[in-house]
């Protein structure tokens, strides 16, 4: 058994003003397996430590998993069953599956089928915003996890790196988001990186609007035969501290994704909101908290399990 350091609780208890209210899974864990947020944060700090990108990673995970929020992006493939893994949005894209694995591992030895792996994201990604400079916040728990998972959901509902702000907002509000929502977590995109395949259309761009530097430094980067495994960072400027430099990059046309970039160059609407994030760090941290917590509520089974193991069903 790790040995586990007070010094999360003491943080979460500085943040919250000490023992927080019970209302839809708050302190879900207080009594049935008390250490739990503890352990996740120890693995969590231990794997960010090893590879700062990991933060990233872990947050990507439970984005992806959240337009469902019920840990079916975990589920392996099998023989008769195909997963989400391998859907367009998350082939060679997602990371982290290893680290979920040793918070579940020792969770399960501490309070067997008690935890769900979908609160392991939830709680994980919120860790990794943390660990990174950015906001806290309390992470509602009682979801459970999935039985089945969908390919066809993962590609269809799961905006991609090349979408306009119409889909992006069309792909949150069917989930119950706002336009507001959308802005906010793509401040997501402050940390983590991505492969030049997903920015490809950026290479390409001629705009007299585009910062011709910056797409310079992009088409030098990614102009080796073997593109598809080479990354660049979302934020240049900060790559691993979460903060508002991602909105400071948009409005100076270093957005590195097509779907980034167009939060400025599409919708005036959006790029209210992105100005109003560069000028107050605290309001697109308020915000991003606010928004997170309404993903996370997004979606989990009513018929769902407690999987023993992440990465299959009971």
């Amino acid at each position: 058994m790790l040995k586990l350091t007070p010094a999360f609780a003491t943080t979460l208890n500085d943040a919250y003003g000490g023992d927080p209210g019970c209302p839809l899974g708050s302190g879900m864990y207080r009594h049935t397996c008390p250490e739990a947020e503890a352990i996740i944060f120890y693995w969590v700090e231990q794997a960010v430590s090893e590879d700062s990108r990991m933060a990233a990673s872990l947050l990507r995970l439970h984005f992806h998993d959240c337009f469902g929020c019920d840990a079916s992006v975990l589920l392996d493939d099998t023989q008769d069953f195909v997963g989400e893994k391998t859907a367009g949005p998350n082939l060679n894209s997602l990371r982290g599956f290893e680290v979920i694995d040793k918070i579940k591992s020792e969770l399960e030895l501490l309070c067997p089928q008690t935890v769900s792996c979908a609160d392991i994201l939830a709680t994980a990604a919120r860790d990794s915003v943390l660990l990174s400079g950015g906001p806290i916040w309390e992470v509602q728990m009682g979801r459970k996890d999935s039985i089945t998972a969908s390919k066809d959901a993962a590609n269809n509902n799961i905006p991609g790196p090349n979408s306009t702000v119409d889909v992006l907002v069309a792909k949150f509000e069917n989930l119950g988001l706002t336009l507001k929502d959308m802005v906010a977590l793509s401040g997501a995109h402050t940390i983590g990186k991505a492969r030049c395949t997903t920015f490809s259309s950026r290479l390409q761009s001629s705009s007299d609007s585009e910062n011709i530097d910056f797409i310079a430094s992009l088409q030098q980067l990614c102009s080796g035969s073997d593109n598809g495994n080479i990354v660049a960072h979302l934020d240049l400027a900060t790559p691993a501290t979460f903060d508002n430099q991602y909105f400071v990059n948009l409005l100076s046309g270093e957005g590195l994704l097509p779907s980034d970039q167009t939060l400025v160059n599409g919708n005036d609407q959006t790029r209210q909101i992105v100005e109003n994030y560069v000028e107050n760090p605290l309001a697109f941290f308020e915000d991003f908290k606010h928004s997170m917590l309404k993903m996370g509520n997004l979606g989990s089974p009513s018929n769902g399990q407690i999987r023993r193991d992440c990465r299959t069903v009971n």
